[in-house]
């Protein structure tokens, strides 16, 4: 029997990774696969259920072993003797709150379950420091305190760390701590809560990176400073979330920042003030590969879609809305964006109907081969087959032709797809080729993102 080396085989595995269930299944064939697969399985605390937890506590040293007795914690393992594999190493994307969930479960039954658990947690959490070498991605929304960063090993475990997302309540003297062992976090995802601010242990912890690329930060309905991100000048990606405007405030400091490495700028929900935006895009929109603004709400603003195609003429993928007296808008962007790949544009309601979108697309559109249609509304006109077929009998004459991948987010929409003649003839052309893929999803399961 032919024996496949096992880098082969750690490279095929590694496309498992997120099919947890195929994974499992390769780790019972036989111990050498097993070997190989049981890393990657064990890399993400996500794929961990409630027997994985039990071997963690079978893991765990003795002096650990010892506080849980002392304490009346029993948990039965799978094995009284010393599991085969040091589990806890494997470990590169840790979650504090995951962990703390599963830990509850397991306890389900026993007296005094909260301090119970919090005991584990620290057990399992002074463990993971001490074993794992080198800490991938880090979650941690606390309503627990665990103050794993100042365990044995922590320095170790943390030190390369590339990827943080945390919530604002945390204290800041977690942050001090990570911002004197942490220096190379490349993506920072940061939610603000009611009554937090950007502490000066968030700060300091933001200032010393020398890799930070993606930057997201949630901060719902809270006004918090911005200005601190003029500093972040290697940003590639920017990401921000508010439901009220007002919480760009400070975005005036903001709008002259320069970012030269700045690849996506996302602001799904409300956006600054429109004159400032545009003055942001001035100086940063020519190196943008992909814009998407004020995508969660019925905002739309043609002056800025109108800026978009001035100042960004390097994208390859836009989010946008355009009112339906604004076609023209969409020519212009069509016509000034020419290495646009893909674009959503948001139908129904007093935004483009999916008539005028498609026949936009295939008389202006050069490159791109993925159009999302995203319907936040109703359609005000509904999309007749002959329409359909014209479309698409356009598009297949088009210069250089690719196949083109179609997607209707529909949020309780009549939208084309409703039209069993529209999905007939979206077959047809399926099997001619000029459809590489079509699917219709709802709004929570969107793919583009």
């Amino acid at each position: 029997m032919l024996k496949l080396p096992t880098d082969c085989l750690n490279e095929i595995f590694e496309f498992l990774e997120n099919d947890k269930f195929t994974l499992y299944s390769c780790i019972l064939v036989n111990r050498f696969w097993c070997e190989v697969s049981v890393r990657i399985f064990w890399r993400d605390i996500w794929n961990y259920s409630i027997s994985n937890f039990r071997t963690l506590v079978a893991c765990l040293p003795n002096e650990s072993k010892e506080i849980l007795y002392k304490n009346g914690i029993i948990i039965s393992t799978p094995t009284l003797k010393t599991p085969i594999f040091n589990y806890a190493s494997f470990c590169k994307n840790l979650s504090v709150n995951r962990v703390h969930y599963k830990i509850e479960k397991l306890l389900n039954n026993q007296q005094n379950i909260h301090n119970k658990t919090h005991i584990v947690t620290q057990e399992i959490f002074k463990m993971f420091m001490k074993e794992i070498s080198s800490l991938k991605s880090l979650a941690f929304f606390p309503y627990i305190n665990v103050t794993f960063n100042l365990y044995p090993g922590a320095n170790d475990c943390l030190k390369n760390l590339s990827e943080l997302h945390c919530n604002s309540n945390i204290p800041t003297e977690f942050f001090y701590q990570l911002s004197q062992i942490c220096c190379n976090i490349q993506f920072f995802t940061l939610e603000f809560n009611v009554n937090s601010n950007v502490s000066n242990g968030i700060a300091d912890l933001i200032s010393i990176q020398k890799n930070l690329k993606c930057f997201d930060i949630y901060g719902g309905d809270h006004r918090i400073p911005l200005s601190f991100i003029a500093d972040l000048s290697i940003l590639q990606v920017l990401e921000l979330s508010f439901e009220n405007d007002e919480c760009f405030g400070d975005f005036e400091k903001l709008q002259y920042a320069s970012f030269p490495q700045l690849r996506i700028l996302k602001i799904k929900a409300k956006y600054p003030r429109v004159e400032l935006l545009i003055k942001f895009l001035e100086n940063n929109g020519k190196n943008l590969k992909e814009i998407c603004i004020g995508e969660y709400t019925t905002c739309c603003d043609n002056s800025l879609n109108l800026a978009i195609a001035k100042f960004c003429p390097n994208l390859r993928k836009i989010s946008t809305g355009i009112e339906n007296n604004e076609l023209e808008t969409l020519k212009i962007i069509f016509n000034s964006c020419k290495n646009l790949e893909s674009v959503k544009i948001w139908c129904g309601g007093k935004f483009l109907s999916e008539k005028e979108v498609l026949e936009a697309f295939a008389k202006y559109s050069q490159n791109i081969y993925e159009l999302i249609l995203y319907h936040l509304f109703e359609v005000r006109f509904e999309l007749l087959p002959e329409e359909l077929e014209s479309f698409f009998v356009s598009f297949a004459v088009r210069k250089p032709q690719k196949p083109l991948s179609l997607v209707v987010v529909n949020y309780d929409a009549n939208s084309l797809d409703t039209n069993l003649e529209n999905i007939d003839i979206i077959n047809k052309y399926i099997k001619l080729g000029v459809i590489k893929k079509f699917k219709v999803t709802d709004f929570e399961d969107e793919e583009y993102n």
